[in-house]
C-alpha cells in the first residue's frame, strides 16, 4: 500500500512525463505546419518563374525552296528579338517543279493567279493568344506573299496584335505584300508596313539593328 507522500509524488512525476510528450508533439506539430507554409511558397514561386518566362513575341515563317533562305533568316530573327519560332509547313509540300514560275501550270503559278486560293496547313500555333508581336516570313512570289500566308493569317483572331512581315527575294522588293495580306486575311491587326526583304541570311546583330528602327 502506498502512503499519501508516494502517491503525490507518482501522481507529480507522471504529470511531468505527460507535459512533456505534450511538448513534444506541440513541436512535431508545428515544424510540419511551418513545412507545409514553405513547400506551398517554392511552388507559388516556381509558378511565377514559370509564367514570366512565356514569351510574347513569334517568329512565324514559310519556306519552300531547297536553298531554305527564309528559315535560315526566321531562326536568326527569332534570337534577334528572343521569340519562339514556328514553321509554316504545308499539307501538300512543294516540288521543284510546284515552284517553277515559268511554268504557266506549275502549282504555285496557279495559287498565285487566284487571290482566294488557300492552300492548306498542316500544323497550327496552339497558344496564338500569348503572343502580342508576330513577325511573318515568307519569300516573294509574283511580287506578293504566297497564298499560304493568307491561309495561316486567317486561322486566327488577330486583332489588336502587331503584325510585322518580312521576306526573302531573287529579285523584287516587298511591293505591297504587306498591304495585300492585311486587307484580305488579317485587317483588324495592326501592321508595321512594309516590312523588309532580308536577303544574304544577314546574322543576328544586324537583325536586332533592324527591329530597334521599329519602335
Amino acid at each position: 500500500m502506498l502512503c499519501g507522500g508516494q502517491l503525490y509524488f507518482n501522481h507529480h512525476f507522471i504529470s511531468i512525463i505527460v507535459m512533456k510528450k505534450f511538448t513534444v508533439l506541440f513541436a512535431v506539430a508545428v515544424a510540419l505546419m511551418l513545412g507545409s507554409c514553405q513547400s506551398s511558397s517554392q511552388k507559388s514561386d516556381a509558378t511565377v518563374e514559370t509564367t514570366d518566362s512565356v514569351k510574347t513575341t513569334l517568329v512565324a515563317y514559310f519556306s519552300a525552296s531547297e536553298v531554305r533562305a527564309t528559315e535560315r533568316v526566321a531562326k536568326n530573327l527569332a534570337k534577334a528579338v528572343d521569340a519562339d519560332l514556328f514553321e509554316i509547313v504545308p499539307e501538300l509540300a512543294y516540288t521543284t517543279e510546284d515552284l517553277d514560275w515559268n511554268d504557266k501550270q506549275s502549282r504555285s503559278t496557279i495559287e498565285m493567279k487566284d487571290s482566294t486560293a488557300r492552300p492548306g496547313i498542316a500544323n497550327k500555333v496552339e497558344n496564338m493568344a500569348q503572343y502580342n508581336t508576330i513577325y511573318v516570313g515568307f519569300p516573294i512570289w509574283w511580287y506578293t506573299a504566297p497564298r499560304i500566308i493568307n491561309t495561316f493569317l486567317e486561322q486566327y483572331d488577330l486583332t489588336g496584335k502587331t503584325i510585322i512581315p518580312f521576306a526573302t527575294s531573287g529579285g523584287s522588293d516587298m511591293g505591297k505584300s504587306g498591304e495585300d495580306l492585311k486587307k484580305a486575311s488579317a485587317p483588324n491587326a495592326n501592321w508595321i508596313l512594309p516590312g523588309k526583304v532580308l536577303n544574304g541570311n544577314p546574322p543576328v546583330d544586324s537583325l536586332k539593328v533592324w527591329v530597334e528602327t521599329l519602335k
